[in-house]
């Protein structure tokens, strides 16, 4: 990768990085205030139920399929000067997604309580059945907002512009946030559906400010037979059945949780979010920056520069996530302790969290790694094989959610998407590897060795603490183990001379 592609990269993901930072802060208190209102409830398994379907609808329609989709076409277009045509794509589709997103959302409030008794939560009674339905009605405005929202997102990045994009979420969590906090204690679970679909609305307005800098020409149009509107359709259709699989794991697991003791379902969600937190500031950040230039290289035909950049974010994504992967496993129930357990949040929620936890936190540097690789391929215009694999990787996980619930309860669930999501992330980056003629393996596998060392010297180091000073305060026992860990990380990185923390240190430089 050539040097000034290289300081536009570590500045995007520094960007991004940090906008993802706030935003998973937030969303960390979120969850700390949730926790404390609901704990581990029904009604909050009601309303993470009840976000499924709308989830659901925006995903498959409107979320990562057509930005997987829409970034290399509209960047192909820019690539060549084009912004004429790159404008009437945009138009086209948001025109498009407007319409299909409400239909398929005015059809599933319809269908809403056959949705939830049959498929959702089969296993709620009737009066939390008739909750989940309501609030999944409500919920159900928010798919359209986030679709249109998703093509400006995917507008900006092309442009290379990540600030306002990467910090839309963090918008959406403090609207969530608020409902919790205003609205929840006289509508009870109501006020965070309220939150969503007032978050989802913010979440568009934020960025429609620099969509008018960048020349926001957009028109009413319908053009399906535009070449970039059928590109993004050839390109999108396989990704939607990769999404759908995706989907169809989370419905599986809250059909099967419903039938577990209650808060199993809200339990997952807790455990869920926890790990997401590392991979979002780290993999799902450096993932948003590259992927526009992944694109631009492809575009380009410049094959070798792509594999280079591809391995060098790869190398530095799991640097960066595999130690986060032990610090979960390691301190979960501090952890725990420390960000939610207050008000309705008792020991025992902490307990069924920490259980969940500490087996998704093993799949941790596959989810982060899947991030990359999966937007190697879409550069490439080739969103069939990881939706192949991932069909596999769905029926896997299938079936070891239905062998591993019964021994491990709600933890089986979460252990069987990890275990999937492992398998499926090495068969891609096999298939990556010769499709690119080579990733620098020697590279990536001595510095995951070497990350892997500082990692379990990290892990020893922050277990032993922990133990210390249990009893005392858990500020001092988490935060302290915390910080001894990273301090060991570091230094043990440096002993090892790796690499990627000269790639850190211009990251930040930049």
């Amino acid at each position: 990768m050539n040097e000034a592609r290289r300081v536009r990269l570590a500045r995007a993901a520094t960007t991004v990085m940090v906008a993802y930072l706030i935003s998973r802060v937030l969303g960390l208190g979120r969850e700390m205030i949730i926790g404390n209102q609901f704990g581990t409830t029904r009604g909050l398994d009601a309303y993470l139920a009840a976000f499924r379907v709308p989830d659901l609808i925006f995903q498959l329609i409107a979320g990562g399929a057509l930005a997987s989709a829409f970034i290399p076409t509209f960047t192909s277009y820019l690539a060549h000067n084009d912004e004429k045509q790159a404008w009437r794509l945009a138009s086209s589709l948001m025109n498009i997604v407007a319409i299909v997103v409400t239909v398929c959302a005015i059809l599933a409030a319809i269908l809403a309580p056959h949705l939830v008794a049959r498929v959702v939560v089969p296993g709620f009674t009737a009066e939390e059945q008739a909750l989940t339905v309501r609030l999944m009605r409500l919920m159900l405005v928010s798919p359209t907002i986030f679709g249109i929202s998703g093509i400006v997102m995917g507008i900006l990045n092309s442009y290379q512009h990540f600030l306002l994009p990467a910090l839309a979420p963090a918008v959406y969590n403090l609207s969530i946030i608020g409902g919790a906090i205003f609205l929840a204690p006289a509508f009870g679970i109501y006020g965070l559906a309220v939150g969503v679909v007032a978050g989802s609305l913010l979440h568009l307005l934020i960025q429609i400010p620099e969509l008018r800098r960048k020349g926001l020409d957009y028109r009413p149009l319908l053009d399906i037979r535009n070449p970039g509107v059928r590109e993004v359709g050839r390109l999108m259709l396989p990704r939607m059945l990769g999404l759908a699989t995706v989907q169809i794991n989370f419905l599986v697991s809250t059909f099967l949780a419903s039938g577990l003791t209650e808060g199993s379902l809200a339990a997952l969600n807790y455990g869920w979010m926890l790990m997401l937190v590392p991979q979002g500031i780290f993999a799902l950040a450096i993932a948003t920056a590259a992927f526009p230039t992944f694109s631009e290289l492809a575009a380009r035909g410049e094959l070798q520069d792509l594999r280079g950049t591809l391995s060098e974010t790869l190398r530095l994504i799991l640097y960066l996530t595999i130690p986060a992967s032990v610090g979960l496993i390691v301190l979960r129930e501090p952890l725990i302790q420390l960000l939610l357990q207050r008000g309705r949040f008792d020991p025992s929620s902490t307990q069924a969290v920490a259980w969940a936890l500490q087996f998704y936190a093993f799949g941790l540097f596959a989810h982060s790694a899947l991030e990359i690789i999966t937007r190697a391929f879409y550069s490439l215009h080739d969103t069939r094989t990881p939706v192949a694999i991932g069909v596999v990787a769905m029926a896997l996980n299938i079936i070891l959610s239905v062998l591993l619930i019964r021994p491990l309860l709600h933890g089986g669930l979460a252990l069987a998407n990890s275990l999937a999501t492992i398998v499926e992330t090495v068969v891609l980056l096999a298939i990556l590897r010769g499709r690119l003629g080579g990733i620098d393996g020697r590279a990536l596998l001595w510095s995951v060795g070497k990350t892997a060392v500082a990692a379990m010297v990290m892990g020893f180091g922050a277990y032993w603490f922990a133990a210390w000073a249990r009893g005392s305060h858990i500020l001092l026992r988490g935060g302290g183990a915390v910080i001894l860990g990273g301090i060991l990380f570091l230094a043990a990185s440096l002993v090892l001379r790796s690499e990627e923390i000269g790639a850190l240190k211009g990251i930040l430089r930049r």
